[in-house]
Parts: structure tokens; sequence; C-alpha cells
């Protein structure tokens, strides 16, 4: 699979290195010919999307180098390190572009357009209409981001070309010269494009939450499971596209032994990595009260803490008689203001009903879905 990925991603990348190049220079000679900011405004997009394309290439033969001693987690990042580069790299040609544009529209210059104009730029709509629907095809096939970007990018190219025409048309319609002013309108699109491209970037290396298809998914399979009462605390490492690692905490019947639930983890463990492609290298247990008195004590404190809207979840709930204590976790929103507040106001409310037991109450992070 990992193969096979690779091999979607460069030839992929190979065809959009070749497109892009013949079009920037076919644009760049139309460009300088006809005196078009615009159109070489245009031809330096295209420029920066094959270069793009180029180091998305180097990116993803290092990103599938094997695990080392130095990286035991491989080195699937390098590809959100490759990303932002080229995302840097858009941003650059867009900021260059739309200084030249200002310049043009301080001091104009003549332009002049041909016939051999006009089919260049029709052309290249077409190529990066069709282009962007492969691209993007290809893409979420080898669920590659970098791939369905730049997808995404051949058709905001398009539409950048569009504009290009727009602005030929209008001079030899109406002799107003406006191409100046799209060659800025186009830059500035780009420098947009290039500074959404570093954000996501940056949230990639830094790290961001889990989608919620996923974490949904493994949680519904691990639920599957008879002996699984619920699954929580479901923490998905990223190194790298569909190369995830975690863990997760699984709640089961204080009635099973050791043995049944280290079958019962090893399972879990080969059907998520099976079906997912996930390696949970670690499954907690929170074991369960079966005392029908436990039950209805749970009910209750559930009741009391959901009455405080911050909290999105309480799991691992265990009743020791012999401490006499109530052990449990819970999720605050973030968007709380005050979580030790909150923490305070539960453990009052539920002493003034429990005064019999200690409360041990640990605050989870609102890690995934």
């Amino acid at each position: 699979m990992k193969k096979t990925r690779e091999k979607i991603v460069i030839k992929t990348s190979i065809i959009s290195i070749i497109s892009n190049i013949v079009l920037a220079m076919f644009k760049a000679f139309v460009g300088i010919l006809a005196n078009s900011i615009a159109i070489v405004t245009d031809a330096i997009n295209n420029l920066s999307d094959a270069l793009s394309s180029i180091i998305t290439i180097v990116g993803t033969k290092l990103a599938a180098r094997a695990p080392d001693k130095e990286h035991p987690y491989g080195h699937g990042r390098i590809e959100y390190m490759t990303s932002l580069i080229i995302s840097i790299i858009v941003l650059y040609a867009g900021l260059t572009a739309f200084i030249e544009s200002i310049k043009k529209i301080i001091h104009p210059e003549e332009v002049k357009y041909t016939t051999i104009s006009f089919i260049i730029l029709i052309s290249g709509i077409l190529v990066k209409f069709i282009l962007g629907l492969y691209v993007k095809r290809k893409g979420k096939e080898a669920n590659s981001d970098s791939l369905v970007a730049s997808g995404s990018d051949a058709f905001m190219d398009a539409v950048l070309s569009i504009s290009v025409l727009s602005s030929a048309i209008i001079f030899l319609l109406f002799n107003i010269q406006v191409e100046a002013y799209v060659g800025a309108l186009v830059s500035t699109l780009i420098i947009k494009s290039g500074i959404e491209l570093i954000k996501d970037s940056i949230n990639q290396l830094v790290g961001v939450r889990a989608s919620n298809k996923i974490t949904h998914a493994i949680k519904r399979d691990i639920c599957k499971e008879n002996e699984v009462l619920g699954a929580f605390d479901l923490v998905l490492n990223d190194y790298g596209p569909d190369k995830y690692m975690g863990s997760v905490h699984i709640e089961v019947s204080d009635t099973m032994n050791v043995r049944d639930v280290d079958k019962l983890s090893r399972k879990i463990t080969k059907d998520i990595s099976k079906k997912h492609g996930v390696i949970l290298h670690t499954i907690g247990i929170y074991s369960v009260n079966s005392d029908e008195k436990v039950k209805k004590i749970r009910r209750e404190i559930h009741n009391i803490i959901f009455s405080h809207k911050e909290v999105l979840e309480m799991h691992g709930f265990y009743l020791d008689e012999e401490e006499s204590e109530i052990t449990f976790d819970i999720i605050i929103d973030f968007k709380a203001k005050n979580t030790n507040l909150i923490l305070k106001k539960i453990k009052e409310e539920i002493k003034r009903k429990y005064k019999e037991y200690s409360l041990n109450i640990t605050i989870d992070l609102d890690i995934s879905d």
C-alpha cells in the first residue's frame, strides 16, 4: 500500500510538473511579447506550481524511508515540512508578482494582444481544469493532502487565467487597460493561498485534532466487542499521512480476569490495525462496577456532573467500597473559563450527597471526539 501510494503521488506530480512548465514557458513568452504583467504573473504562478510538485516528489521519497534508531516512528512528517516549503514559495511568488503589478499601475505601458495570446490563454484554462480534476482525484485515491491541495490550486489557477483573459478582451473591445489591476488581483489571491497553505502546514507540524471521522470509526469498532462497555481517551499521534499511532481506554466489567482482558486488548489492537491502519500501542483499562447499588450511585453522580454545561464527558467511574473512594474522569470544554471552580462545585455537590466517600476526580483533555 505504501509503495502504491508513493507511485501515485510521484506519477501525478510528474504530470503536473510537465504541464505547468509547458504552460509557464508559453505564457511567459506571450506575456513578454504582449507586454502584459497579468500574463507574466500567471506564468510565474504556473512555474511555482511546477516547483511545488518537484518538492512534493522529494518530500514523498524522503518520507517513505524506513524507521531507524534516531527516528523510530519513521520519516512521514517530512511531507508536512515540504508542504511548508511549498507554501512559502507560493507566498513569495505572489508577493513578487504583486510588486510588479503595482509598478505597472504606477507606470503603465502599452499592451499588444495577438491571436496567439488568446489561443494560449484559453488552452491554459482548459489544461488547468483538466489537471485539477485529475490531480484532486489521485490525491483522494492516495490520501495525499499535498495532491488534493495541488488539485484545488489548479482550479484556482484556471479561474485566475480566466480573469487574465477577461482583461485582454476588455482591452480589445473597449480599449481600457486593466491588465495591471488584474495582475494585482491575481497576485493577491496567490498571496492569500500561500498564507492559508502556511497556516495548514504549521498546524500539521504542531499537531491538530484527529478527524472525527476516524476517531468515531475506531471507537465504534472497539465498542462492537461484547466485553467493551465504552471507549474513551482516544489519542492519535500523526507521524505522516496514513501513519497513526495511539492509545485508548476501554471500560470492562470488574468481573473479567486478567487473561480475558489481555486476550481482548490483543484482539482490539489487531483489528484496529487491520481495518484502520492505526497502531494502538496502549490500551488502558477502566474497571466498571457490576453491583446494582453502585450503578444507581453512578447514575446519580452522572446527573450531578452533567448539570454543569461545561462538562463534555464522564468515564472511568469506579466505586471502591474497601477504600470508601469514588474515582472517575471528566472532560471539561476548552472554552470553560475556570476549570478549577467547576471541579470544586462538582466535588461539593457530590460530597453533600455521598459524605462517606472520598473523591478522586481526574480532568482529562478534550483530545478527540
